[in-house]
């Protein structure tokens, strides 16, 4: 009898915690009884927009990026996002005191590219319609020497990510169900490995924009699927296929994937400022948007949410909150 490791475990999770401790912060859990009436559970809100870079990214990409030798931080780091990613490379590499090339979509945020580059990052860009962003990142590591930190597809990442959801389980114990963004899959493959590995029992619910509903297909098939690059306002969700290694541990760990428009995305954010008094960027403000609508079913007493991020702009926060965008 044979078995296979899974790519990311409870223990690495637990390490990098250790190793992010001091540099990453330790985000808060916020509440609010008008949400718990509305949706009828307790709910507890671990608020990434709080950390560095202003999104969860910054765990993973420093718990990768620490782990290189003296002699790949020499030569420098690459990587591929459309924002929040490309911000915590750079500020990893930075931190680390080296130097990061990212590639962006055009089309990218302009807050997240003016962030990205006020961390000294190096910024590519290409049309995410028509381009390969990874064989640019990697053709530009094989000229220039670089090690690619990928956004979501190395064991690394996951595990970093996954301290999220640590930190959420220790401050308020056992809960009966989990919600988090899914885009790649890397947050939610961390967050799963955590709490299964906690509490077996705990429902784990993976949130996805209408448009771009790749791993909810992917898992109802059973295999990776690809769909036609989505167009949302969740930008940080708008890909086309799941990632191999997240895919391999979320089609064992992770329960259901409910689906928001981006109507519901815009009343999420809304609701966020108005009655949490927090700013929360269209793709972390997805599983709000499931729990406000109803549709991640009946909830247990207890349910935890991972708001992955808070980086938008204020013309656009203003365009998005006021039904235009």
């Amino acid at each position: 009898m044979t078995t296979t490791t899974p790519p990311v475990t409870l223990d690495d999770v637990r390490d990098a915690a250790a190793r992010l401790k001091g540099v990453a912060h330790r985000t808060p859990v916020l509440r609010s009884r008008t949400l718990d009436a509305l949706v009828g559970a307790e709910v507890f809100l671990k608020c990434e927009n709080f950390q560095r870079v202003g999104a969860f990214k910054f765990r993973g990409a420093y718990n990768a990026a620490s782990r290189l030798t003296p002699e790949q931080l020499a030569r420098g780091i690459a990587a591929y996002s459309s924002g929040n990613h490309a911000q915590a490379v750079a500020l990893a590499a930075r931190e680390l005191g080296t130097t990061a090339v990212i590639v962006m979509p055009e089309d990218a945020p302009p807050s997240k590219r003016a962030a990205t580059y006020g961390y000294g990052a190096e910024i590519v860009t290409y049309d995410r319609y028509t381009g390969d962003r990874v064989a640019i990142a990697q053709a530009l590591a094989a000229e220039r020497g670089l090690t690619v930190i990928p956004p979501y597809e190395h064991p690394h990442i996951m595990a970093g990510q996954g301290t999220a959801a640590l930190e959420l389980i220790e401050e308020v114990g056992e809960l009966g169900a989990m919600l988090t963004p899914v885009g790649g899959g890397g947050l939610i493959a961390g967050s799963s490995t955590v709490a299964k590995g906690l509490h077996p029992g705990i429902r784990m619910i993976g949130v996805e924009p209408e448009a771009g509903d790749d791993t909810k297909r992917s898992l109802e098939a059973g295999r990776r699927v690809t769909i036609p690059v989505p167009h949302t306002i969740a930008d940080g969700q708008a890909l086309h296929t799941p990632g191999e290694l997240t895919f391999s541990v979320n089609r064992r760990l992770v329960d259901e994937i409910a689906l928001v428009s981006d109507d519901e995305i815009r009343d999420a954010m809304r609701f966020a400022f108005e009655r949490l008094k927090i700013v929360v960027e269209p793709s972390g403000a997805t599983p709000l948007a499931a729990l406000l609508n109803g549709r991640a079913g009946t909830l247990p007493r207890r349910v935890g949410v991972i708001i992955s991020g808070g980086n938008v702009d204020a013309e656009r926060f203003a365009e998005l909150c006021g039904g235009r965008g």
